[in-house]
């Protein structure tokens, strides 16, 4: 009986008041669906949500993933403190997360606890515009957090940061600025060599070092200080070129990824024996597209290529994704795939690109993808973020039915279950497949004869599946929910 009421409680079509019995103690078992796998809810099942007396009702919501984060956001002053850690938190890590409301993201950052304003730190939750807000907020706490993204801050906004009126604010200012004072940062290591901790390496892998350090990393045995060396932006040219013959590979890789890398060394590591290192010279920015295609790099395939959270990162460069687009190397046509704002004529020559990497970023990245590239890229992707292709709204669903139906491979078979127009002697078929989840879709599919559909209420396995079938007739829903099915419901 649990799994015909969860799928009850997943049900779109499922009226508003039945949602609200499920809601009442008897259904007790069923909340965790009910709450946390629904994609939408009525506006009264939302209050009775919000309002219901028991936390772990309102934690489900705050944590799932389907739902529109408006949603989600109206749990933010919760007065249970599990709720607000379950809204701050990633609501689900095996697929994009969503940004939260402007104004709620405001209010946790004003009220929650460290703990949870933490959570929401990591939880890519903030869109990156938002974040360089932070340098103008009212409050002191906020303002700090805007070193966090200090490179994109305006003249003026750095400027006020230097002097803001409180001291806290100043002073994580002036860590951020601290990586420029050699002298300082070596006080700060103290006696050399220092103690291995997490403040010590951050100095050295990231902040500028003075002469003195930079003799004790090279006189020093650490079989990780080259590669630290090879790192840290303040490195001496004439040490620089002292390591591009380093027999470790990760120091070579390294170097090659330098901003400041002397020509000559770009030539010489264009010709090292590591590929790896070979591919990240080919990728510097100066190089033209001859000098590009002169090295031999590799390019992986055996990648899983997925969506990424735009709202949580700086806006690309129109004229430098443009420019990646035509380009002739496919790891930076990748990075133009990326770009969610990449203008049409571009996404038109993506889409017809011969690197499978371009064409599965682009369908998952891209707003507007041609549909027949996103069927395209799911018959060709294998790995985790490929059924998220399934969800997006430009997938041609219309005659899939026909033409996959009898596919060898069940997960083509399932993409006849995406046909609003499939066969319902298709669809009772395939609930006979031998696959579960072609079996598990076919029970959801509204086209699925009445008859079937009743049948497998009383199916162990996919009961709940046909319970959350939207073509489930209401008086069929009732039925289940009093547990007194109608006739031919065997539960």
């Amino acid at each position: 009986m649990t799994a015909l009421l969860d799928g009850l409680a997943i049900n779109s079509a499922a009226p508003a008041d039945l949602l609200l019995r499920l809601l009442e103690p008897e259904y007790e078992s069923t909340w965790p669906a009910l709450a946390g796998r629904r994609e939408a809810f009525p506006e009264a099942v939302i209050a009775a949500i919000v309002g219901h007396p028991r936390s772990g009702v309102r934690a489900a919501l705050a944590r799932n993933p389907f739902v529109d984060p408006e949603v989600r956001g109206r749990l933010v002053d919760d007065p249970d403190w599990l709720v607000r850690a379950r809204l701050a938190g990633r609501p689900d890590r095996t697929r994009p997360v969503r940004p939260l409301p402007d104004r709620v993201i405001d209010r946790m950052l004003t009220t929650y606890d460290n703990e949870c304003v933490s959570e929401l730190l990591a939880s890519r939750q903030i869109p990156f515009a938002f974040q360089l807000s932070y340098a103008d907020h009212a409050l002191a706490s906020v303002r700090g957090m805007a070193v966090n993204v200090w490179t994109f801050l305006s003249e003026d906004q750095r400027a006020a940061l230097r002097s803001d009126p409180d001291p806290g604010v100043r002073e994580r200012v002036q860590e951020v600025l601290a990586p420029d004072d050699a002298e300082a940062n070596e006080r700060a290591l103290g006696p050399l060599p220092p103690p291995r901790r997490h403040w010590s390496t951050h100095i050295l892998v990231n902040r500028r070092l003075s002469p003195r350090v930079v003799d004790w990393l090279l006189s020093d045995p650490d079989p990780e200080h080259p590669w630290v060396l090879a790192h840290n932006h303040s490195t001496p040219p004439d040490v620089v070129a002292g390591l591009v013959a380093h027999p470790d590979r990760k120091v070579r890789l390294e170097l090659a990824r330098r901003a400041d890398l002397d020509p000559v060394h770009v030539t010489t590591l264009a010709r090292d024996p590591d590929p790896h290192v070979r591919t990240a010279v080919s990728l510097r920015p100066e190089l033209s597209e001859v000098e590009r295609a002169s090295i031999a790099y590799e390019v992986d395939t055996d990648q899983e290529f997925g969506p990424c959270e735009h709202h949580a990162r700086a806006v690309p460069d129109p004229a430098a994704s443009a420019a990646h687009a035509r380009s002739r190397h496919p790891l930076l046509r990748r990075r133009a795939a990326r770009d969610p704002a990449l203008p049409v004529e571009l996404v038109a020559l993506l889409a017809r690109d011969d690197d499978p990497g371009v064409r599965l970023l682009l369908a998952h990245n891209h707003p507007e993808p041609p549909p027949d590239l996103l069927l395209r890229c799911y018959l060709e992707q294998r790995g985790g973020p490929r059924d998220l292709l399934l969800e997006h709204p430009s997938f041609p669903v219309k005659g899939l039915g026909p033409r996959f139906a009898d596919a060898e491979a069940p997960d083509e078979r399932r993409l006849a279950l995406l046909d609003p127009d499939l066969a319902p002697e298709t669809a009772d078929r395939l609930t006979r497949d031998p696959d579960p989840a072609v079996r598990a879709g076919a029970a959801r599919h509204p086209r699925l004869p009445e008859g079937r559909l009743t049948v497998l209420l009383g199916d162990d396995e996919l009961s709940e599946h046909a319970a959350a079938n939207p073509a489930l007739p209401e008086p069929m829903m009732r039925a289940l929910l009093t547990g007194r099915p109608a006739p031919g419901i065997g539960v």
